[in-house]
């Protein structure tokens, strides 16, 4: 959780400062849409052999990897912003090699949280660690915003995001779970790096949980935008701009809290597609205000929402895949869900630069809402409160298949 916590406070601090330092330079939303565009392409490419990879080696020596190439990626960025280079491509090109090392951490870091917790309390486990995100979520925007406005460039920001990288990295050295490679180290076959996939469309309560939140984020995602509500709409500036980005983790992080100690007993379908239903208006809300009060208020709803889905997902997916899929199930679920916030960065920059800055956003929500009522419908098992999960049995070479019904085979979710 430290290990995770430092690098995502480093990752905000970041975010924050690319998208303020873009926009001060250029004034045109679709270059924050680029933005979303040079994260997504290496997550959508990458995704499927991350999580293969994350099945067949040490998971841990794999996320320490990927965070020594953050922590370069945080001097590249700063090297670029001491130059003054006018020329955006540079950033961007930072942006894509950041963006390819989280596509493998992620996939590594979700399949190593089942070996270091019981599985008493799933929902707990994935509630501390989405709890612990959060956090960083909270600190690392604000912690941008002040630094960027203190200082008057991205320099501070950059230079503090490479100190928690290199913090996080001596965390994870002492981690030493029991590790277990599955399969050979030989080629990959094709067979082996669609078994994720092949798993997510058969359980189509998976599916239907990954894509919902796929589509909901996707066209309710207003937070590329936030520069420019900031700068041009709440005139509240830099720092402004950093609270904004923590609201929703605030939210998030008080939910997690409490469902932590008070986990959900009746956590159904139907409570994600209400909390999806709510994040949708929470959209439309923030998009029609013009109250900085009102704006801070839909974001702390938006965020509360988004963490209840989150954990219900999480606990679905990490505790009802087999040992040997995890890495590639989570793949897939980032391939679904983590590349939803680039590729929703990129929808909102385009539809901002078409239509406006507010019509985005308000139609973002109102489509959220709207994809709720047809997954509702479109996947019946979402409806269903308390579903029963079949065991799946896992057999050589990465494939796996269904046991017949019985009644040893049937176990409560």
């Amino acid at each position: 959780m430290g290990a995770r916590t430092a690098m995502s406070v480093a990752t905000q601090m970041q975010s924050v400062a690319i998208a303020w330092f873009i926009y001060e330079r250029t004034g045109r939303p679709l270059d924050l849409g680029l933005v979303g565009l040079a994260q997504f392409l290496p997550q959508f490419v990458l995704s499927l052999p991350a999580g293969h990879m994350a099945d067949r080696f040490d998971r841990r020596r794999i996320m320490q990897v990927c965070n020594a190439a953050s922590v370069v990626c945080s001097l590249l960025f700063l090297a670029i912003t001491r130059s003054e280079v006018r020329a955006l491509w540079p950033l961007y090109a930072v942006v894509m090699l950041l963006s390819a090392a989280r596509a493998f951490s992620g996939p590594a870091s979700q399949a190593l949280l089942p070996s270091l917790v019981p599985t008493l309390h799933p929902q707990r486990a994935v509630g501390w660690n989405s709890l612990g995100s959060q956090a960083a979520t909270i600190a690392g925007p604000a912690l941008g915003g002040v630094l960027y406005s203190v200082s008057g460039s991205a320099v501070a920001v950059f230079t503090v995001g490479a100190l928690l990288g290199m913090l996080s990295l001596a965390l994870l050295w002492p981690i030493r779970p029991t590790l277990q490679v599955v399969g050979g180290r030989g080629a990959a076959s094709w067979t082996e790096l669609l078994a994720g996939l092949r798993f997510v469309w058969r359980e189509k309560r998976i599916l239907g949980c990954i894509s919902l939140d796929l589509f909901a984020v996707l066209l309710g995602g207003a937070e590329a935008l936030l520069p420019i509500f900031a700068r041009d709409i709440l005139h509240v500036g830099p720092w402004g701009l950093g609270l904004l980005r923590s609201a929703p983790a605030i939210g998030a992080s008080l939910v997690g809290a409490a469902l932590v100690s008070r986990p959900l007993r009746r956590a159904g379908g139907s409570t994600l597609l209400a909390t999806v239903a709510l994040f949708g208006a929470a959209t439309l809300t923030f998009g029609l205000s013009r109250s900085v009060l009102l704006s801070l208020l839909a974001l702390l709803v938006l965020g509360a929402a988004d963490m209840v889905s989150m954990i219900l997902r999480g606990t679905l997916l990490q505790f009802s895949t087999p040992a040997p899929l995890r890495g590639r199930v989570n793949a897939v679920n980032q391939l679904f869900v983590g590349t939803s916030n680039e590729l929703g960065a990129m929808e909102s920059g385009l539809m901002a630069a078409w239509l406006g800055i507010v019509p985005a956003v308000v139609l973002g929500g109102v489509g959220t809402c709207a994809i709720v009522l047809l997954w509702a419908v479109l996947f019946p098992e979402l409806r269903k409160p308390r579903p029963q999960a079949e065991s799946v049995t896992v057999v050589p070479g990465a494939s796996w298949r269904r046991p017949r019904a019985s009644a040893a085979n049937l176990r409560e979710s």
